[in-house]
């Protein structure tokens, strides 16, 4: 049974990754936002009623009196009346004498702690406290009231207690009313990031249809979109990347036609001598013709396997940007190379001499760089003098240099031997060099033409060093 994937709304566009995001942020701070302004209306409401308390207690406190040596208490209605109109709260109170004798009101109504602190929001003696009463929740009010009278001399109290019936219903609308205005503040902020988003992505969609309508085949840049500073980056590396592209077929159109063209050349010049042959009677004829087209074939195929080279090279270019190199020891590579061209220096009377003392560790192709050393190597004992000398270098930390005694490369011509199909001499395929070229731009490598000590061609090619 195949497994199951869930993924978050939105992720399947970038619109929706971003509103899904930008919402999620948005509701935070509305929700953080929204709980600090419940909160302040709350503290409002509770300085409110606390402050209703308050006046019961004073109203109540102007009603003190004495009478026959004694404090007396008239509690005016309008005390108690404060809250009798909500009907989810009752009110209760207590008066006491300076000698602590309840003279009227709730008995048993609680009295304050002695660490309860006096409130320094009134400018009176009176401490709000929390308590239960009758086994409901009450907030109190205890207001110390100085008595002077002819008979009576101290300081009476007056406890005022609410039940917290009508606090909780406010706090319960504040609650309602809160969430009500988030929830209608979500909807209105989702409909303009919403907004927000589509006209920012707009730009994207006028790109993407600029690309849509293009054809398989055209490989111009974009054309100019109004877009923000941000995606312009993003367009300029498109047409840099269809620039490169246009380039590259551009190439391969070109080395077809060119390939083409040396091929077809030898190709005729071998078929018209076969023709020629076929019309003579005489067998040495045939044999002269034979060998003939035989070394025909061997310049035809060597041009085929340059060729092909070339082919691996532009593989071996993609695998080395892909991170497929290996690590490589030139020295190694060049001894290698040594003893398998020595018999071919040998028969051109080219002694060939390896210098490499310090190992030089290189990321790269072993095929391709081994194409490269080889090509060196051949093109220097090819154009070496009889009794020559053809000199291979390996220099830490990772450089390769072939010198050869031969004539050399004019300074004016260095530059144009790289070129595909480029003949100082009409001897060979011109590939050679444009190979080591293209070996040495696969690995990142530079590579110098200049004049060296023995008078003849210096080579050095460059690498990027690869540590041990």
């Amino acid at each position: 049974m195949a497994e199951r994937r869930w993924a978050l709304p939105g992720t399947g566009s970038l619109r929706g990754r971003l509103l899904w995001r930008l919402g999620g942020l948005l509701l935070v701070l509305l929700l953080i936002g929204s709980a600090a302004t419940y909160w302040r209306a709350r503290h409002a409401a509770d300085i409110a009623y606390d402050r209703t308390l308050l006046a019961s207690a004073r109203d109540i406190a102007d009603g003190l009196y004495a009478s026959d040596g004694s404090l007396r208490a008239n509690v005016p209605y309008v005390a108690l009346d404060s809250f009798e109109y909500d009907s989810a709260g009752r009110i209760f109170y207590q008066v006491i004498d300076p000698q602590g004798q309840m003279i009227s009101g709730y008995e048993n109504l609680p009295a304050p702690l002695p660490t309860t602190p006096r409130t320094d929001d009134y400018p009176a003696l009176a401490k709000f406290y929390d308590a239960t009463y009758e086994g409901q929740g009450v907030r109190v009010v205890s207001l110390l009231q100085p008595v002077s009278q002819p008979t009576v001399n101290g300081m009476a109290e007056i406890r005022v207690a609410e039940t917290l019936g009508a606090r909780e219903r406010l706090a319960r609308n504040l609650l309602a009313d809160t969430l009500l205005n988030l929830a209608l503040s979500a909807i209105a902020a989702l409909m303009m990031v919403w907004y927000a988003v589509s006209a920012g992505l707009r730009p994207l969609d006028r790109l993407r249809e600029a690309v849509e309508e293009r054809q398989p085949d055209d490989l111009r840049p974009l054309p100019e979109v109004r877009v923000q500073k941000e995606l312009r980056p993003l367009v300029a590396a498109l047409n840099h990347f269809t620039v490169r592209l246009r380039g590259l077929f551009d190439r391969q159109s070109q080395f077809i036609a060119e390939a083409s063209h040396e091929l077809r050349t030898p190709l005729a010049a071998l078929k018209a001598r076969l023709e020629l042959g076929l019309r003579e009677q005489d067998p040495q004829q045939w044999r002269a013709t034979l060998v003939e087209a035989v070394q025909n074939t061997d310049r035809v195929t060597g041009l085929a396997n340059q060729l092909l080279s070339l082919a691996r090279v532009e593989s071996g270019a993609r695998a080395i940007a892909e991170g497929a190199g290996e690590r490589i020891e030139l020295g190694q590579l060049a001894r290698e190379l040594g003893l398998a061209l020595a018999p071919l220096a040998y028969s051109r009377g080219v002694a060939l001499a390896l210098e490499a003392d310090e190992p030089a560790w290189v990321k790269g192709d072993p095929t391709l760089l081994y194409e490269l050393l080889s090509n060196l190597v051949d093109n220097a004992i090819a154009h070496a003098p009889a009794e020559g000398n053809v000199i291979i270098r390996v220099r830490s930390p990772a450089e390769l240099e072939v010198e050869d005694d031969g004539p050399g490369i004019p300074a004016e011509e260095r530059d144009k031997v790289f070129r595909r199909f480029y003949r100082r001499r009409q001897q060979g395929t011109g590939l050679g060099l444009a190979i080591v070229g293209e070996i040495c731009s696969a690995h990142r490598a530079r590579i110098e033409l200049g004049q060296g000590a023995l008078g003849g061609l210096l080579v050095r090619v460059t690498f990027p060093a690869e540590n041990a």
